[in-house]
C-alpha cells in the first residue's frame, strides 16, 4: 500500500509515522524548507522563537506518535509543566493569574469574585465533564459524511455539552468580575472565534489549563515537530522539503497520485491532505470532481481569525514580563465586532509568549519576545504594519511593558504573510471559524466526499483547531485508512 501525504504539519507527520509503523510506503511532501506547518522555528541573532504554537496542553497526544515511532518521548520531548502559567493583566492595574494551583486559584478569586469563589469548585467540575465527553465521542473519530453522525449515542452526547450556549454566557453562570470573564473569554481565541458565539463546549479548553496544565518544551515547542520527523524517518516514512505538490491526478472519481512543481509524477492508493483544506482544494483540484467542496462552498465557509505577529528580541530580560502574558483590551466585545467586521483592533489584546523566562538558554542576551494580536482574515486592510507594530508598543508601554526601548531585532508578519507561508485560507489560524454550531460541530470532512482515496487532516477538518487537534485528525485519518475506526453506536 501506497501513500502520500501533502503538507508537512504536525498532522501530516503524525499521519506519516502511524502509516509507517504499520508497514505503508509513505513520501510526505513540503512546500516550505522546514516540517511543522506553523510550528516554525526562528533563530536569528542568537534569540528563538517557535512561531507557533507557544501554549501546550495534552502533551500525551504528542508522546503517543512519538512512541508510535518506536522513540522514547520522555527523552524526546522534555516536558516542562508551567504550575503558575499565564499573567492576565488589564488597563486598570489589576492581575489574575492562571494556574493548575487550586488554592491559588481561589484566593485571587476570592479578592475579586466572591460569586466565583463559590462557585469555583464547580465550575471546574463542569469543564472537566465537557473535555471527558467530548474526548469520549468525538475526539478520536473521523467523519467522512453526513451519516457518521447519524448516531443516538453522538447525538445524546452533543446535547450534553452546552452546544446551544455561548462560551460568554456560559462562564457568567460562574463568574461576575469583568476581568475574570474577560480572561475566560479569551480561550475562544485558541480557536480563532469570538466568545460571544462561539458554542460553550469550547468552555473544555479551561479544563486543559487549569486542570491539567500547560507544558512547554525544552529547547523550544518546536521540538514537536523536530520528534515527529524522527519517528516518521525511524518507520521508513521518506520526507521531503521545498517539494510542492501542484496537482492531485484523478481518474474517474480515484485519487491516483499526485504532480510535483517539478513535473514529476508519483502514484498512490491514498492520497492526504494536510493543510488548510480550504485553500489547497481549490488549488490541487480541478473543479469538476469536487461537487461537494465547490468554490461556492468554500466561500460560504467564515474563517477564524488571524493575527499580527512581532518577534522581538531583547537586549535585557524583564523581569515584570511572564512565560505567558496577555494584556486585555478594555472593551473586548468591541475588539471582536471589529474583527468581525475585517478591521484591526483600534485597542487590540495583546499576547506575550517569553519562553526565555522558562529556557534562558534559547536567548542569553535578552528576552525573546513572540507578541501576538488578533487580526482580521485578510480583506481589504489598508493598516501599515509599521504603524500598528508601533500602537502595540505604545499600549505595552503604557501599561508598564516598555518593549520598544530594548528591541535588538524584530521582525512582522500579518494575516496576508501567514497565509503565503502556511497555505492558510485567508489567512486564517484555525481554519473556518467556531462562531457558528454548523462549522463548529460539523466541519468538512476528513474524507472526500467526492474522489475516493482523498483525505484530509489538519486544523481545518475534524476534530477541529490547536495542535493536539492537528495531531489526533492525522491519527484518526491513518487508523481510517488502516481499517482501525473508531465506531459510535
Amino acid at each position: 500500500m501506497k501513500a502520500i501525504i501533502i503538507g508537512g504539519g504536525l498532522g501530516g507527520l503524525s499521519t506519516s509515522v502511524t502509516l509507517a509503523k504499520h508497514g505503508v510506503d509513505v513520501k510526505l511532501y513540503e512546500k516550505n524548507d522546514h516540517f511543522g506547518g506553523k510550528m516554525m522555528p526562528v533563530d536569528v541573532d542568537g534569540y528563538h522563537f517557535d512561531f507557533g504554537p507557544n501554549t501546550i496542553t495534552m502533551p500525551e497526544v504528542f508522546k503517543e506518535v512519538v512512541r508510535t515511532g518506536g522513540l522514547d518521548p520522555d527523552q524526546e520531548l522534555p516536558f516542562t509543566k508551567l504550575d503558575y502559567h499565564t499573567r492576565n493583566q488589564f488597563k486598570d492595574g489589576t492581575v489574575f493569574d492562571f494556574s493548575t494551583d487550586k488554592a491559588f486559584m481561589k484566593e485571587q478569586i476570592s479578592r475579586l469574585d466572591p460569586k466565583g469563589y463559590k462557585k469555583f469548585d464547580s465550575f471546574l467540575q463542569e469543564i472537566e465533564r465537557l473535555f471527558h465527553l467530548s474526548e469520549k465521542y468525538f475526539l478520536h473519530r473521523t467523519f467522512s459524511g453526513w451519516r457518521d453522525y447519524i448516531s443516538p449515542t453522538l447525538t445524546k452526547s452533543m446535547t450534553q455539552v452546552r452546544p446551544f450556549q455561548s462560551m460568554d454566557r456560559f462562564f457568567k453562570q460562574y463568574f461576575s468580575n469583568p476581568h475574570i470573564l474577560q480572561a475566560f473569554n479569551r480561550y475562544s481565541t485558541y480557536v480563532g472565534s469570538s466568545p460571544y458565539k462561539t458554542p460553550a463546549t469550547f468552555a473544555m479548553i479551561a479544563h486543559l489549563e487549569l486542570n491539567d496544565g500547560v507544558y512547554y518544551v525544552r529547547g523550544g515547542n518546536t521540538k514537536i515537530a523536530e520528534a515527529f520527523v524522527k519517528a516518521a524517518e525511524k518507520q521508513g516514512a521518506a520526507l521531503h522539503t521545498n517539494a510542492r505538490v501542484t496537482r492531485v491526478i484523478t481518474r474517474g472519481k480515484k485519487a491516483t497520485g499526485v504532480e510535483l512543481e517539478n513535473g514529476e509524477i508519483e502514484e498512490a492508493d491514498h492520497i492526504i491532505v494536510n493543510g488548510d483544506l480550504l485553500k489547497a482544494v481549490p488549488e490541487l483540484l480541478a473543479t469538476e470532481p469536487r461537487s461537494h467542496l465547490s468554490n461556492e462552498k468554500i466561500a460560504s465557509f467564515d474563517p477564524s481569525i488571524s493575527a499580527f505577529v512581532i518577534m522581538a528580541g531583547l537586549d535585557t530580560m524583564l523581569k515584570d514580563l511572564h512565560h505567558h502574558h496577555v494584556l486585555f483590551s478594555k472593551d473586548y466585545q468591541k475588539e471582536f465586532k471589529e474583527l468581525k467586521a475585517g478591521h484591526y483592533a483600534e485597542e487590540p489584546t495583546i499576547y506575550i509568549g517569553t519562553s526565555s523566562k522558562t529556557d534562558p538558554k534559547l536567548s542569553p542576551g535578552g528576552d525573546n519576545c513572540f507578541i501576538l494580536v488578533n487580526a482580521p482574515a485578510t480583506g481589504n486592510q489598508t493598516i501599515k504594519a509599521e504603524d500598528y507594530k508601533e500602537l502595540i508598543y505604545h499600549q505595552l508601554a503604557e501599561a508598564g511593558i516598555p518593549l520598544r526601548e530594548h528591541v535588538h531585532f524584530e521582525d512582522t508578519m500579518g494575516p496576508r504573510e501567514i497565509e503565503d507561508k502556511f497555505g492558510a485560507y485567508k489567512g486564517a489560524l484555525y481554519g473556518p471559524s467556531s462562531n457558528n454550531r454548523m462549522q463548529a460541530f460539523m466541519r468538512p470532512f476528513n474524507k472526500s466526499q467526492d474522489i475516493d482515496g482523498l483525505y484530509f487532516c489538519g486544523g481545518s477538518t475534524h476534530p477541529g483547531g490547536g495542535s493536539p487537534m492537528v495531531v489526533l485528525s492525522g491519527q484518526n485519518v491513518a487508523n481510517q485508512i488502516l481499517g482501525k475506526i473508531v465506531h459510535i453506536e
